[in-house]
């Protein structure tokens, strides 16, 4: 593994690490017992390093040790020299990125072990046929996408599940932003931050998967000229319309007074377990309402208490314990019981799913 970069690809790994880390070459060096020289000849590919200082390395900056070995693709390696024009220690914003597109190379990685063991096999992308130019368009496109995956208007149970299905593996991780997708030839992927509220994540889900539907800015289908707030507005119309399609809250204006109302509209989030903030800008869309409710609404958010009681205490895992698509699981536990992967291994590509106790009883049953 250590010949797949240069020395010196491999220290600049390691310095724009330790610099999204917020780190000091002597603050390194300190927690992990060198010489500050000695971290300095590394980031420079001045000094060779060994398989137990890298991983020492990798464990105290918080990375997999593939990361450190590992050319990040393309499409990745794009999107970070946008988004961190002046390095990655130069700002917040460009560590944070860093981090992120750090968390979606791995899981691209991870994805493609698994295709080439043989034990994953994607299904082909879903992508829109037609150009999306507006919030309007990408509606459009979520209701054919629910077509194609004969979803209705039903709820959708699992969002890693439909990703899947449309060929977009999600993973929840922790990460220093809400999500981020790619797609690299025939695979797409995506990552969801698993410090948001269930409603954001299934969000962001559906958000990232809009991405690969319809095309990011890298396409032409989007509209390359328009801005990326624009861009993001688009994207959030479909996540908006393929979670809860918006004439099923057409309802809510008949609802009597407008407690009964928003108790209708509690109902249908909850049902469909979108954000409360995500409803009401479905049903605003509808303008049967008046904007002083509709404010009043968005003021008055559910407690997690009536979101329960609405669905009769229900749990709800969705992106929650369940933190990769369910294919990949099952392709992992496969690869594992095949010798391909040791059970460590398995956890680490799992990420936290089942313990390493889990797997260990499985197979031995």
């Amino acid at each position: 593994m250590m010949d797949q970069l240069s020395w010196a690809n491999i220290g600049e790994r390691v310095r724009d690490s330790r610099a999204s880390a917020e780190l000091s070459q002597q603050e390194l060096a300190d927690r992990i017992g060198l010489e500050r020289s000695m971290i300095s000849k590394l980031e420079n590919g001045a000094r060779r390093i060994d398989a137990m200082e890298l991983t020492i390395i990798a464990r105290e900056l918080g990375y997999p040790v593939t990361h450190f070995l590992s050319p990040a693709p393309e499409v990745v390696s794009r999107r970070a020299a946008i988004a961190e024009q002046g390095g990655v220690g130069d700002s917040e914003a460009a560590r944070n990125a860093y981090r992120t597109e750090a968390r979606l190379s791995q899981w691209l990685r991870d994805v493609r072990q698994l295709i080439d063991l043989g034990t994953l096999r994607p299904n082909p992308l879903l992508r829109y046929p037609n150009q999306v130019t507006d919030a309007e368009g990408a509606r459009e496109a979520a209701r054919w996408l629910r077509a194609a995956l004969d979803l209705g208007r039903g709820q959708i149970e699992s969002v890693a599940q439909v990703c899947e299905r449309s060929g977009q593996f999600v993973a929840v991780v922790s990460l220093p932003s809400d999500g981020a997708s790619l797609v690299d030839g025939d695979v797409a992927v995506a990552v969801v931050g698993s410090e948001q509220a269930p409603g954001r994540r299934r969000s962001t889900g559906a958000h990232e998967l809009g991405h690969m539907v319809l095309g990011d800015e890298f396409s032409s289908d989007l509209g390359v000229h328009a801005s990326r707030e624009d861009r993001e507005r688009v994207i959030e119309a479909f996540a908006a319309e393929f979670l809860l399609p918006g004439d099923l809250v057409r309802d809510v204006a008949d609802g009597g007074s407008e407690e009964e109302r928003r108790s209708t509209l509690i109902r249908i989030s909850a049902t469909y377990r979108v954000s409360w903030s995500l409803a009401v800008t479905q049903l605003q869309r509808c303008k049967l309402l008046d904007s002083d409710e509709i404010r009043r609404l968005r003021m008055r958010a559910p407690t997690d208490v009536e979101f329960r009681d609405a669905l009769g205490w229900k749990p709800q895992p969705d992106l929650d314990s369940v933190r990769v698509s369910p294919g990949f699981a099952s392709a992992v536990v496969a690869a594992m019981r095949a010798d391909m992967i040791t059970p460590t291994r398995a956890v680490e590509m799992l990420r936290g799913q089942v313990s390493i106790e889990e797997l260990t009883e499985e197979t031995a049953d």
